[in-house]
């Protein structure tokens, strides 16, 4: 079913990577995203259900976000942790009358229902199923995505938090239409029947929406400064550490981690914190990161942008923050801001 997708982004120009992911369509998008909107194929994220009247206790015990006041048409990002608080995945949880759907990152969706089925004993009212690739997954991004919407008659909730979700009838198809693109962006993200996918999509571009691919995706969640797994989001650090302080309730009580996370916050020990790094020139993740002769970090991510390579990357708290002038391999950098992200009490203490 999604080759018929990826056949017609084709026909509109999208060059596919190896893993037969829309890279780029054309230079058109980042000058849409300015002022319109662009829409991201995100299909190969993972997509869960968990099913079974024990659903909200179970998914509020095993995440760092509070689920069991919870309503259908509600959601949130929340992320999974181990025992001692390492981030295993950033998702977020929509809530309908039925089910949870939980959106992984991409080829998060099997190891979160392994690591899930572990905890799920026999007298657990919990089921879980899979449906990546059997669902289509859009993002709609950038400052026109509301009036972009509007104009195809598709109907907008205002000012509906991000995660919260409703149905909507397009052409048709039963969409679930999503506040909330992903990024620190204004936006709105599809899901819907993956036999339906290339018809939508066909109707989206044919609105004048400009198709965008994986290369800008990545450019963006740098410069935004979502973390990703096997990049910011391992096990050599927690969910603090990473700026997911909005995905973490620190009054619901026990769950998989929060010992550890508490004590961090209670005792202010956020060793060490994720950062935007502006550079000087090309270099390779992993990169050590200096000031002076002092290593204080290391680098996670990097892409090009059109005002030069933008990293990610742990600094320690104690070494200072946005301004702060870095040496990262045999390049210079200055440390950034970046609006994913949030510090808790680090905020004010900065």
């Amino acid at each position: 079913m999604i080759q018929a997708l990826r056949d017609l982004q084709q026909r509109q120009g999208a060059t596919l990577s190896s893993e037969s992911l829309p890279v780029a369509f054309s230079s058109a998008a980042a000058e849409a995203l300015e002022t319109g909107a662009v829409l991201f194929d995100r299909s190969h994220w993972g997509l869960l259900q968990m099913t079974g009247g024990d659903r909200l206790r179970f998914i509020h015990n095993q995440t760092t976000n509070s689920f069991t006041q919870r309503q259908p048409g509600e959601g949130c990002d929340t992320v999974f942790v181990t025992s001692t608080a390492r981030t295993i995945d950033l998702a977020t949880v929509y809530l309908t009358d039925e089910a949870l759907l939980i959106l992984t990152s991409p080829g998060q969706d099997q190891r979160l229902m392994d690591w899930m089925d572990r905890y799920i004993f026999p007298a657990d009212r919990v089921s879980l199923a899979n449906l990546t690739g059997t669902m289509a997954v859009f993002s709609l991004v950038g400052p026109g995505s509301t009036a972009a919407l509007n104009q195809l008659g598709i109907e907008v909730v205002a000012d509906l938090p991000v995660g919260h979700h409703h149905n909507v009838d397009f052409s048709g198809v039963t969409l679930r239409l999503a506040a909330g693109s992903g990024l620190a962006l204004a936006g709105y993200t599809f899901l819907l029947p993956m036999e339906a996918a290339a018809s939508v999509w066909q109707q989206l571009i044919e609105a004048g929406i400009t198709p965008a691919g994986e290369s800008l995706w990545q450019q963006l969640r740098v410069q935004q400064g979502r973390p990703a797994p096997n990049h910011e989001l391992t096990e050599n650090y927690n969910p603090l550490e990473a700026g997911l302080w909005q995905a973490i309730s620190f009054d619901k009580g026990c769950y998989i981690g929060q010992e550890t996370i508490a004590r961090l916050n209670t005792y202010q020990g956020v060793k060490q914190q994720l950062w935007g790094i502006q550079l000087s020139g090309p270099i390779e993740p992993g990169a050590a990161i200096f000031v002076e002769n002092e290593k204080i970090g290391v680098l996670t991510s990097v892409v090009e942008t059109a005002s030069g390579p933008r990293g990610l990357g742990y600094i320690r708290t104690k070494a200072g923050g946005a301004g702060l002038a870095v040496t990262v391999g045999t390049v210079h950098g200055v440390v950034v801001e970046v609006p994913y992200l949030a510090r808790g009490y680090l905020a004010a203490n900065s």
